[in-house]
């Protein structure tokens, strides 16, 4: 199983994507919403684009078809997604994903679909969207690890750079960062700082 980078970062649109991913970025995702279908495509495009010029490895958040279509090696699902996602078309095609998990029993759902990482969220209080369930907490990190086995973990929702040692301590592999970096004063230092923080829990 490949592990993921420790500093996952996840943008909302390729402008962001094509400032940072330039600084050391290795592991992007994008999480384009509520766009029309050229633009959801035009977005791609320019991300796949940047990405390979730095070889940063792109996923690309719920739109797996479009994703697919255009060539993209990675996508990431949320469990409504997983209703309509075709597996067997993914893996035929390559396609790695990871999945969304928030208790056991979506857990052990992700599971079974074999996917490339499973992620764990909100770890701590967020203010990326509102969400039915309340912080997971470190405990609920390690025992997602512990059930994950070999399946890497991916912790998501209210992390800071001092989090880090605790989220690592406990089992997760990864580091998944949304408004930390996107609602900084200079996303790019606060990029820089990231990858800085995460550099001794790369292998």
């Amino acid at each position: 199983m490949i592990r993921p980078d420790p500093f996952y970062l996840i943008v909302g649109d390729a402008g962001l994507l094509e400032r940072l991913v330039p600084l050391g970025v290795r592991l992007v995702q994008l999480r384009v919403k509520d766009r029309p279908e050229p633009d959801l495509r035009a977005q791609i495009l320019r991300a796949k684009a940047c990405c390979a010029a730095h070889g940063t490895q792109l996923v690309i958040n719920d739109h797996w078809q479009i994703a697919l279509s255009l060539g993209c090696d990675f996508v990431h699902l949320g469990q409504e997604d997983m209703d309509s996602a075709d597996f067997q078309a993914l893996r035929r095609a390559g396609v790695r994903y990871g999945l969304s998990t928030h208790d056991p029993a979506e857990l052990d759902r992700a599971l079974a679909a074999e996917p490339a990482y499973v992620a764990l969220g909100p770890v701590w209080p967020t203010l990326l969207k509102k969400m039915k369930w309340g912080p997971q907490g470190l405990d609920r990190v390690a025992e997602w690890a512990r059930r994950a086995g070999d399946v890497p973990l991916v912790g998501i929702g209210g992390l800071v750079p001092e989090r880090l040692p605790g989220l690592f301590a406990a089992g997760a592999a990864s580091a998944a960062v949304v408004t930390d970096i996107a609602q900084a004063k200079d996303p790019e230092a606060r990029c820089r700082d990231w990858i800085a923080a995460t550099e001794r829990y790369r292998q």
